[in-house]
């Protein structure tokens, strides 16, 4: 069979559940500082028409977003995939789970390669499970699906054993599990943001690491461990004169590493990328919950941006990149993102917080810091 690409498509977004192992609406907790039914939502826009599925009205009303509500209550997944069906304007409709945070438009293209008359549905599968809250439907099922709902048969693997399904697996692709991953736990959420990643930038001497210190302090203090990346653009790193590990460099060591009980220090003379540096954080046997990064102004990263009169009394970051800014002398006009104060680091601290939908570890995700 030869695979066919470009169908016309619509987006659903399945909502309707009750969120009882959370203990409140996961369509609607804040992720990297929008709400997970948005981040979907706009991971996926430009696939073509993107719909809601919703058992309540009034909750995920808004521009571009048509929602679709249950006829009949209380019996799954299989009421909203009816609904989009009947709504979509498409033959097709790929349909995920509001608490996917990391499915994509890619995911979704390589899905559609795959649709022809042979198939009803296409269905993404791993290892170890069946996903059919990511795959692409069919107009063609909804007598199959209206006639298992009359028969009281509520689950998708009926409705798939049913119909002409198509499995695309994972297993030899470059797609990474989690893209199919949901949340269901308050620490599956909190596993989910973590680690952090963010930067702390500005003009030398603007008072970034001071700032990284207070903002360490503050981490530690509510449970999180953290992992600090410094960009040094003037090419300063040293190993101090006379030690073992600078003897051994000038013998010609490309990379030395001192261990002990108590810790170790790998060191290298060739050039990292921040990225490969972070996979290493991220692959010790502890890794940090929070890296921070001192510098990088310039990059992608979130951050949080020092402006101070002092040094250079202008931002120099992406404005769409913007956490917060700390400032002494940028005022509200000059901005689109939240201004606080050099010495306000609770603001600052909890505008972090806020931006990457963090709890305080030991609190209940959504509870207000004291």
């Amino acid at each position: 069979m030869e695979r066919r690409k470009k169908h016309a498509l619509s987006v659903g977004i399945l909502a309707g559940g009750k969120s009882t192992r959370m203990g409140q609406n996961k369509a609607l907790m804040q992720f990297q500082n929008e709400t997970m039914i948005e981040r979907i939502s706009r991971r996926l826009s430009g696939l073509g028409e993107v719909l809601v599925s919703a058992s309540e009205r009034g909750l995920y009303e808004a521009p571009g977003i048509r929602v679709v509500y249950d006829e009949n209550n209380s019996i799954g997944p299989i009421e909203g995939i009816r609904q989009l069906l009947l709504a979509a304007d498409t033959e097709y409709v790929f349909v995920c789970a509001a608490d996917m945070p990391f499915v994509d438009r890619e995911i979704v293209e390589y899905l559609e390669e795959y649709i022809s008359s042979d198939y009803d549905c296409y269905v993404v599968t791993d290892e170890d499970h069946v996903h059919p809250l990511c795959a692409i439907y069919s107009k063609r099922i909804l007598p199959v699906i209206e006639e298992l709902i009359r028969q009281k048969k509520f689950r998708l693997m009926e409705l798939l054993n049913r119909v002409r399904t198509k499995y695309v697996s994972l297993e030899y692709t470059h797609f990474d599990k989690r893209i199919v991953r949901n949340v269901n736990t308050k620490d599956e959420f909190l596993a989910l943001s973590l680690p952090v990643v963010f930067a702390v930038s500005g003009y030398k001497n603007s008072g970034k690491t001071w700032l990284i210190e207070k903002l360490i302090n503050e981490f530690i203090k509510e449970g999180y461990s953290v992992g600090v990346l410094k960009h040094d653009g003037q090419d300063h790193i040293t190993v101090a004169e006379g030690t073992d590990t600078h003897r051994h460099q000038k013998a010609g060591a490309v990379v030395t590493a001192v261990t002990s009980e108590s810790g170790y220090v790998f060191e290298s003379r060739r050039a990292e990328t921040p990225e490969l540096l972070m996979e290493k954080l991220k692959c010790l046997p502890e890794p940090p919950d929070i890296i921070l990064l001192e510098g990088f102004k310039h990059s992608e990263y979130p951050k949080v941006e020092v402006v101070r009169r002092a040094a250079v009394p202008e931002s120099a970051a992406d404005p769409s990149t913007l956490i917060c800014i700390s400032t002494d002398c940028l005022s509200p006009e000059h901005v689109s993102c939240p201004l606080y104060g050099t010495d306000d680091i609770q603001g600052i601290f909890s505008c972090v917080k806020h931006y990457f939908g963090l709890p305080d570890k030991g609190r209940t995700i959504g509870e207000e810091t004291k």
